[in-house]
């Protein structure tokens, strides 16, 4: 089926799809909300099931199940992984505050943006598969972590073994504006640091304590210096607190440390440079912990590679798809670690991620399926496989 064909399979879905996208909004799915994702996740199975993947569904004992659907072809190449999340950050309640709406050409809703539209893209591509509107030429796995929005701790194993074997990810993260896929992401770290001092009265015996929130103070000066705009290096405090009473010489303090960085290498020169920071005044103690928890997805020439490869089948469907990078990191920052090429931000375009305002345009859902379902049968060319490779 020829782009154009593919398009309007896809545009005579949309009514459908805009009802199918408000049940999504509405079964909410906070990330610590274990029964909210659970629900989303068996809701879900049921819809890959529907459509003929086969589905498995991971439990965890403290998170939502994580979901793997499988479309099974008679090739024998490396499969594509589709990557996505069911977790918002949205606690539950939001969507009876916020009810999912259409207005103009826009959907409304909790999540809406970041994800719902873009699990909704795989539940269209995968029908496309079962209605053989597409042909694959490898396997499809569509996987679909619990947690992405809190770090992925409970997902990452399972979403490692997954893409291991794969030839590519595609990442169903919102775009940048104006519908800009993602070729970059700077990987994401954080700290905490507790300075242990020496309690004192203030006025009494002021200069037998030592002044944790002062030691600490000092800290985040030098912590702050690190960043570096030039290299893509940012430090920043987010949240500090400690001692006790305005007349003890606090025994305590700690701090929260968030760091970006634009390279593997720079995550690691960051951790050791924290991870080696010495008290000003010795009578203190740092207590370190923690360390780059996202890495960074980085412009490989498989990545930019993998980008162009999506760029012609876009321009194929009318479209003109940009590039660019975000500070953020996503699911699509490990697996891109780990070497399988990724392309990140194939969403629906739309506007306000993790704000009361989000949404997405309806006239980009059939566009970006289409994209979707074409870019998944043009990466089983053996040429281009041969260049991610």
């Amino acid at each position: 089926m020829t782009s154009q064909e593919s398009l309007r399979y896809f545009e005579s879905m949309l009514p459908s799809c805009l009802s199918l996208l408000q049940q999504l909004v509405e079964l909410e799915s906070y990330s610590l909300d274990k029964d909210g994702v659970d629900a989303l996740a068996v809701f879900l199975a049921e819809e890959f099931r529907s459509r003929g993947a086969a589905v498995t569904l991971l439990p965890h004992a403290e998170r939502g199940s994580a979901l793997k659907a499988v479309w099974k072809t008679a090739a024998d190449k490396k499969p594509i992984l589709v990557l996505g999340h069911l977790d918002t950050v949205w606690p539950r309640g939001a969507v009876a505050a916020r009810p999912f709406r259409l207005e103009g050409r826009r959907a409304f809703g909790p999540g809406v943006f970041d994800m719902k539209s873009g699990i909704l893209l795989a539940l269209m591509v995968c029908q496309a598969l079962r209605d053989r509107v597409s042909k694959a030429g490898s396997d499809v796995i569509f996987f679909f972590t619990a947690d992405e929005e809190v770090g992925t701790e409970a997902g990452l194993p399972a979403l490692r073994q997954a893409a291991e074997a794969c030839r590519a990810v595609l990442c169903l993260e919102p775009p940048l504006p104006g519908g800009k896929v993602k070729t970059f992401r700077k990987g994401v770290g954080t700290f905490h640091i507790r300075v242990s001092g020496i309690p004192a009265h203030a006025g009494v015996d002021h200069a037998r304590g030592a002044n944790a929130i002062l030691e600490l103070s000092r800290q985040v000066v030098q912590l702050q210096a690190m960043t570096d705009y030039e290299r893509g290096i940012t430090v920043s405090v987010g949240r500090i607190q400690g001692g006790t009473a305005s007349n003890v010489v606090p025994a305590e303090a700690e701090a929260e440390v968030d760091f970006r960085v634009s390279s593997a290498a720079d995550g690691e020169g960051m951790e050791k440079r924290i991870r080696s920071l010495a008290p000003f005044d010795p009578r203190c103690t740092l207590h370190i912990d923690g360390g780059v928890n996202r890495p960074p997805l980085e412009r490989t020439p498989a990545v930019i590679a993998l980008y162009q490869k999506a760029r012609v089948v876009a321009a194929d469907l009318g479209m003109d798809l940009g590039e660019g990078s975000t500070g953020g990191g996503s699911d699509g920052s490990f697996t891109a670690a780990m070497g399988v090429p990724t392309l990140d931000g194939l969403g629906i375009d739309g506007d306000g991620a993790h704000a009361t305002d989000e949404y997405v345009e309806i006239g980009d859902i059939p566009r970006r399926a289409a994209l979707l379902c074409q870019l998944i049968r043009a990466l089983t060319n053996e040429a281009f496989e041969a260049i991610l490779e």
